[in-house]
């Protein structure tokens, strides 16, 4: 007799049998890429960021300075939400659209 746990892994596996599927090479390597640009585009804003910040700062607008800190959030919240669904189209075997 199987247990819950078995029975609802069996269901999750019919729902989607691709999931547990290995990468292959290929993939490995589009997903590898996908880290890379979004790493970079993360490092662009804070840079961009650091630099707003700086600015404000010396400019004693703080206020702006606190907005910056805020679209960074917003900004990197995105990035992250890309790069994931970037991943899970690679994963699920859709061509590489970003």
């Amino acid at each position: 007799m199987k247990s819950a746990y078995e029975l609802a892994m069996e269901r999750l596996n019919a729902e989607s049998p691709n999931e547990n599927a290995p990468l292959t090479d290929e993939q490995k390597e589009e997903l590898s890429d996908l880290d890379n640009k979004y790493n970079a585009k993360v490092a662009e804003r804070k840079i961009a960021h650091d630099k707003r910040v700086a600015e404000a700062n010396a400019k004693g607008e703080f206020q702006d300075a606190a907005k910056a800190q805020e679209e960074l959030s917003i900004d990197i919240e995105r990035i992250e939400s890309d790069r994931e669904s970037a991943k899970e189209r690679v994963r699920s075997g859709q061509q590489r659209g970003a």
